[in-house]
């Protein structure tokens, strides 16, 4: 698992000078706000293509920072590429125009966030319908809807690292992809 401070770094190194500096000084003067809208910004300005995982990674960082509804909308016009070929190939599904689901039996609504291009699965964010219409500001939790029919997975306000982790992790044909260690080889016997 990445630290914060290495993810915060890793993501900076994304952009060109002056920026990513800037956007390490603000994780170092605690303000993180601050260099995620700088992070968003750069990207958008100097137009830098990443890679929709790493987008996807942003979209969590800033979700987690508060950032979520403020940089969403800005992050699906930054140039995005297909994924490495060692995760899943995750994307952001979000639109600011998106209807939410109802979430049965419950009294919030779910948002989908982030989806898996290889197996489908999906990853949203539930929140409550404020007496004015609007969405709660921060999520109730958040819910991990795999393709394969199984119970949704749900975890806590404070834990969309550990519900992206989980997304890549439970990849039905990433799991039936990897390959088993090969048997050791059996000695020959001799001629």
């Amino acid at each position: 698992m990445t630290d914060e401070v290495t993810r915060w770094y890793r993501l900076s190194a994304l952009l060109p000078e002056p920026e990513a500096t800037r956007v390490r000084d603000c994780w170092d003067t605690g303000e993180q706000e601050a260099g995620l809208d700088t992070l968003v910004s750069a990207l958008l300005a100097h137009r830098v293509v990443i890679s929709e995982n790493r987008l996807v990674e942003i979209a969590v960082l800033a979700q987690e920072w508060g950032m979520g509804g403020a940089l969403t909308a800005r992050l699906l016009y930054c140039a995005a590429v297909g994924s490495d070929e060692e995760n899943p190939p995750l994307r952001l599904i979000e639109h600011p125009d998106a209807r939410p689901l109802p979430s049965p039996g419950s009294d919030h609504v779910l948002v989908p966030w982030i989806g898996c291009g290889r197996c489908g699965g999906v990853l949203a964010r539930a929140h409550t319908v404020e007496p004015w219409g609007d969405l709660s500001f921060l999520p109730l939790h958040y819910t991990l809807m795999g393709p394969r029919p199984a119970p949704p997975r749900v975890f806590g306000a404070h834990s969309p690292w550990p519900a992206l982790e989980a997304l890549r992790t439970d990849c039905a044909p990433a799991r039936m992809c990897t390959p088993s260690p090969a048997p050791a080889a059996e000695p020959r016997a001799g001629r």
